[in-house]
């Protein structure tokens, strides 16, 4: 029984730690934060998606670059 009186104690560490979450340096930004309407998440796929493709281009002609094709 001693492992599970080890998890037990190691779960009451953890909510612990976590139990001020909201009320330390972070509360204001997350009493701020909001779920994001229809457009706000539109606009951060796009950017997101944007951003994959380009790193995605940028790594595959280094790749052609350094594989000798040129």
């Amino acid at each position: 029984m001693a492992l599970e009186e080890d998890m037990v104690e190691i779960q009451k560490k953890v909510e612990k730690r976590f139990s001020n979450i909201g009320k330390g340096k972070y509360s204001r930004i997350i009493k701020m934060a909001k779920r994001p309407n229809q457009e706000e998440y539109i606009k951060v796929l796009a950017i997101t998606g944007v951003g994959i493709i380009l790193l995605g281009a940028l790594g595959f002609a280094i790749y052609y670059i350094m594989s000798g094709y040129l």
